[in-house]
């Protein structure tokens, strides 16, 4: 499957870590606190978002006025505090290991560097990705491709050469519009989609 691609860029959340239920508790019991409600079918649908986007968009569909920064970090702080019941995403973190030293390989999320080098470090595969792209390096973030096309350009790769592997709806979109193939790892069939 990665056989023709010269570059791999890897989403962390959901991707390389099993973290999605546990930022979904950390969001829900964050957002209890401001009385806003977070279904957790609108969660995974806006997987890739940075915390303070979110914030921001639940607030005004509340009604509320908040510190969309200080509600993210929050939330954030609320992740770290059950971050050690983390686990790898075994199958997707085999690639990246059987890739490793092969092909130029690198984190994109849109996820805090921070959270995000705690999670690789925490499951062991933080020495495999010499580029991690976080949510601090670009302006516009999922379903925007500016995240994918910082990793590519970062890794010397161009966009068409590039694999994504990605778990959501808004990473699929962005993968799409950086004019890269992705693979939803949430379907093990493993089929590589075309921009």
């Amino acid at each position: 499957m990665t056989d023709e691609f010269t570059g791999l860029i890897f989403d962390c959340d959901g991707t390389l870590t099993d973290s999605m239920p546990l930022h979904y508790v950390a969001w829900r019991d964050t957002l209890q606190r401001y009385q806003i409600v977070f279904p957790e079918d609108r969660f995974y649908a806006m997987g890739g978002m940075p915390s303070h986007t979110i914030v921001e968009i639940l607030a005004a569909e509340h009604g509320f006025r908040v510190d969309a920064m200080a509600v993210g970090l929050e939330k954030e702080d609320e992740f770290l505090r059950v971050m050690a019941e983390l686990k790898p995403v075994d199958w997707v973190c085999e690639i990246a290991k059987q890739n490793h030293g092969k092909k130029s390989m690198s984190v994109a999320s849109g996820g805090f560097r921070d959270i995000v080098r705690a999670q690789l470090e925490l499951i062991a595969m933080n020495s495999f990705f010499e580029i991690l792209v976080a949510a601090e390096d670009t302006d516009r973030h999922k379903p925007e491709p500016d995240v994918f096309l910082e990793a590519a350009k970062r890794m010397g790769v161009p966009p068409s050469e590039c694999l994504v592997f990605e778990d959501s709806p808004l990473g699929f979109q962005a993968a799409r519009s950086a004019g890269m193939a992705w693979i939803d790892v949430r379907d093990r069939a493993n089929v590589v989609q075309r921009p």
